[in-house]
């Protein structure tokens, strides 16, 4: 899978939020909530293209980018990623850390045990 930085990631939200999208689109975007120069956003542009993240084609003089890489696909491997390099391939001691800090909302918990045990009923039923 593609490695993608914080600042390449911002770019890729956006298009995964709404594509396809113009450059100008994306530049204008992503200054409101980045300080960021137009310069800076198309040389990240190149970059995932180059990367082979985002496709482009032109319309007239605009080039419309869009994700060759569905947001899901890639939060599996970074989730798979960032849990092999800190906690050995575990998800427990992942999610103890958040309990342990005190970072998982009630809703977090409810969530995590519903997950649980719509696991539980699908291996039982398989």
């Amino acid at each position: 899978m593609i490695e993608i930085s914080n600042a390449e990631l911002a770019v890729m939200k956006v298009l995964w939020h709404e594509a396809p999208l113009p450059a100008a689109d994306i530049v204008t975007r992503l200054q409101q909530t980045q300080d960021w120069q137009a310069k800076t956003i198309k040389t990240l542009l190149n970059r995932l293209v180059q990367k082979g993240a985002l496709s482009f084609e032109q319309q007239g003089r605009a080039y419309l980018y869009q994700p060759t890489i569905a947001e899901s696909d890639y939060q599996l491997h970074a989730g798979q990623s960032f849990v092999q390099r800190l906690f050995a391939g575990k998800v427990t001691p992942l999610v103890a850390t958040f309990a342990a800090a005190e970072q998982l909302s009630k809703d977090d918990i409810a969530e995590l045990k519903a997950l649980v045990a719509q696991l539980e009923q699908e291996q039982n039923d398989a």
